[in-house]
């Protein structure tokens, strides 16, 4: 349930567009992303740092879509995103010595320090990629076809992503049960 509730403003934004056109998808992805925000903050008092960050890469390229009438703004937001948890993911690491993809999944799996390590890094490059792919469909192909693959492009990549570090990370994963024994 809540991978559908994060694909909230994308899924408005995909009908929007559908049954009006790009500057009216962007007007609701944007409002979208306030009303998320503030189902969040009613039900738990505290909104996630990721969302917050989507609200203002948003709030930017959309306001400047919208203001300038200008559809290249909203075709750079996901590239933007995604570069920044690129770059969050490595510098996280490199400087603070953190590893984010340990810490949001270290209750679910115990792996290998190394393996951590290159579970970081290759999130850090799926998320590169991604941006890179976001620009070459948005500026090589249609809007419609752009926001099609917005849509289900990106989320058919992420399963597959997904899939193959799972059969990856199977060899590595240690069970929780021999490790409290």
């Amino acid at each position: 349930m809540k991978f559908l509730f994060d694909l909230f403003p994308v899924i408005l934004f995909f009908i929007a567009f559908k049954a009006y056109d790009i500057y009216v998808a962007t007007a609701v992805a944007i409002a979208a992303t306030f009303a998320q925000i503030g189902w969040v903050w009613f039900r738990h008092r505290k909104v996630e740092t990721m969302l917050w960050v989507s609200l203002v890469i948003i709030a930017i390229f959309g306001g400047a879509t919208l203001i300038l009438q200008d559809e290249s703004f909203i075709k750079w937001k996901p590239s933007v995103l995604y570069w920044l948890f690129a770059v969050v993911l490595l510098l996280a690491h490199a400087i603070f010595k953190k590893n984010l993809i340990r810490i949001m999944m270290k209750e679910q799996i115990v792996l290998p320090e190394p393996i951590w390590a290159r579970l970081n890094a290759s999130w850090a490059a799926f998320f590169a990629m991604m941006g890179a792919i976001n620009l070459y469909v948005a500026f090589n192909f249609s809007t419609e076809t752009w926001v099609n693959f917005k849509l289900f492009g990106f989320m058919g990549l992420m399963l597959v992503f997904i899939v193959l570090q799972g059969l990856m990370l199977n060899r590595y994963m240690e069970d929780k049960e021999d490790n409290e024994a």
